[in-house]
């Protein structure tokens, strides 16, 4: 039987799973730590006595959790100013372990795929292909039968190929790519620019509505090119405003910060064939208050 000790220890081993699970369903860093909350108190008041895998009681309390919010956010998401972007995971460790709890799988580009999904398929899709839950634990959560939820992430797995999902990119190429970026931004190098930039690149910005940022994506090299030139020498004019190189999502990406070190901007990028993609700029403020402040040296 597990008492309230062992109950608390539970939850807490399993933790870090289940908030990864949730974030990767939500694509928000708040919306999973208020689904973990709601998860506590639920454990906290079942009868664990008949909990016979509390691992797998406690991932259909958060899948069920997040599949009712999942219809909610998307109505949000419809009003939201602007092009709505996933709450970065922003760090500048990189260890293997580190790499490996993430990996490409939350990618910005790939929860920003997810995004175009409906809940049931993105719920399959996360919950299968991602972390390998059987489709009938799936359906259980889902309330569907087994084959209506294969059928789901089948679905949501052509959407997402569609929808430009790649597979994993060398660790130093794509630091290489992004570090290019940076110097030739700074410089305001727009030949350089276009050189690392694919011709169909899209460039993708969220500020909420309360900073300024592009309310639509901007496609092609040449002005995505004239684009960050101007905001590098705008934002990153001040002496008090620096670019940092940092682990989005598991990639190599980009944050620029003040002389205190609180993150005022990230960007994530996609790279393919040694050219940037795409790239996703979050730099509403309300989305990166989870961010940890960046080690400044002099």
């Amino acid at each position: 039987m597990i008492d309230d000790a062992s109950g608390v220890d539970v939850f807490e081993s399993l933790r870090r799973y289940l908030g990864s699970v949730a974030y990767r369903l939500l694509g928000s860093v708040a919306d999973a730590e208020d689904v973990l909350q709601e998860a506590w108190l639920r454990w906290r008041s079942t009868d664990r006595s008949k909990v016979e895998e509390p691992r797998a009681f406690l991932t259909t309390v958060v899948t069920r959790l997040c599949y009712d919010q999942l219809g909610s956010a998307r109505v949000r998401r419809e009003a939201y100013y602007g092009e709505w972007l996933p709450e970065p995971l922003v760090s500048e460790e990189d260890t293997p372990a580190h790499l490996a709890e993430l990996g490409e799988e939350v990618s910005m580009a790939l929860l920003a795929v997810l995004e175009q999904l409906t809940p049931a398929e993105r719920t399959a899709f996360v919950l299968h292909d991602v972390f390998s839950i059987g489709f009938e634990e799936i359906a259980g959560s889902l309330d569907r039968t087994p084959d209506a939820t294969r059928q789901l992430a089948s679905r949501a797995r052509r959407r997402v190929k569609t929808g430009g999902r790649r597979g994993a990119v060398d660790q130093v190429a794509h630091r290489q790519v992004v570090s290019a970026f940076a110097t030739a931004a700074t410089e305001g190098d727009l030949q350089g620019l276009v050189a690392l930039l694919d011709p169909d690149v899209v460039w993708h910005s969220d500020g909420g509505g309360i900073v300024s940022a592009g309310v639509r994506p901007i496609l092609g090299a040449d002005k995505v090119s004239r684009l960050v030139a101007g905001l590098y020498a705008k934002f990153l004019g001040p002496a008090n405003v620096t670019g940092s190189p940092v682990l989005v999502n598991g990639e190599p990406g980009l944050a620029w910060h003040d002389a205190e070190g609180r993150v005022l901007g990230v960007i994530a990028f996609a790279v393919e064939d040694g050219r940037i993609t795409a790239a996703y700029t979050v730099v509403n403020p309300e989305k990166l208050t989870h961010v940890t402040q960046l080690t400044v040296t002099s």
